[in-house]
């Protein structure tokens, strides 16, 4: 059995960052108990996270075989329940204290894609009107506000170091904003580039090396964005 990492793949697989994101603020949360919180920390959490994952891929292909269906569906599907049910469970364990966080998060990096998007558009950026392509800026964008409305809203505090460092140098976390267009539009557009020059033959091997490198990006935005907007939700 061969599985293609193409973009129907990326796509199919948004549900599964959620879902474990939704795991790892269950552990935030300070109330799972032992044995349980101790593989919902890291790294065991990625463990957790692959064989589930791996298990709902193998589901997937087999259901869609049998039903003659098109398995990345099927699969996105199973993500996509997995996840309501882990956002489930953890409402069962802290209810939201600040509903308009995550309105504000989505509506800052909502609006702020959309800007480059129509930008892009309109100097005829393709890579950047690209659908696959402007969603992992927008995971990153939202990322960008889960930060600023965190440190400058909320109280919160960044833990990495140069993100850290450009806030206390600028004095707000609104430089995220500019840092993560500064690192992703160029990254996106490298790799849009190579994609156009050496990834359109039938060589399916470069194909899936250009979008797993895609997906890790888009994971890399999306996971603590969907992670941070839960935790201020719930006031963790």
């Amino acid at each position: 059995m061969r599985v293609d990492v193409d973009r129907g793949f990326v796509f199919a697989i948004v549900p599964y960052i959620l879902a474990g994101s939704t795991l790892r603020v269950m552990e935030d949360t300070g109330v799972v108990p032992p044995p349980w919180k101790y593989i919902l920390i890291t790294p065991p959490i990625y463990l957790l996270i692959f064989i589930i994952t791996v298990i709902l891929l193998l589901l997937s292909i087999k259901i869609g075989s049998i039903l003659k269906r098109d398995w990345h569906r099927i699969f996105a599907h199973l993500g996509i329940a997995w996840f309501v049910i882990n956002l489930a469970l953890l409402l069962t364990i802290k209810m939201p204290e600040r509903f308009g966080v995550p309105i504000l998060i989505v509506a800052l990096g909502a609006a702020i894609t959309a800007a480059v998007y129509l930008i892009a558009r309109s100097v005829n950026f393709e890579y950047l009107t690209d659908r696959l392509n402007i969603g992992i800026l927008a995971a990153h964008l939202l990322d960008a506000s889960s930060t600023f409305v965190g440190v400058d809203l909320l109280g919160y505090y960044e833990k990495h170091v140069v993100p850290t460092f450009l806030i206390n140098l600028t004095g707000t976390a609104g430089v995220m904003y500019p840092l993560k267009l500064a690192i992703f539009i160029p990254v996106i557009y490298l790799l849009y580039t190579f994609d156009e020059e050496v990834g359109r033959d039938d060589d399916q091997m470069i194909q899936n090396l250009i979008n797993l490198i895609k997906l890790v990006i888009l994971v890399l935005g999306l996971s603590p964005a969907v992670r941070n907007t839960l935790r201020m939700t719930i006031g963790v």
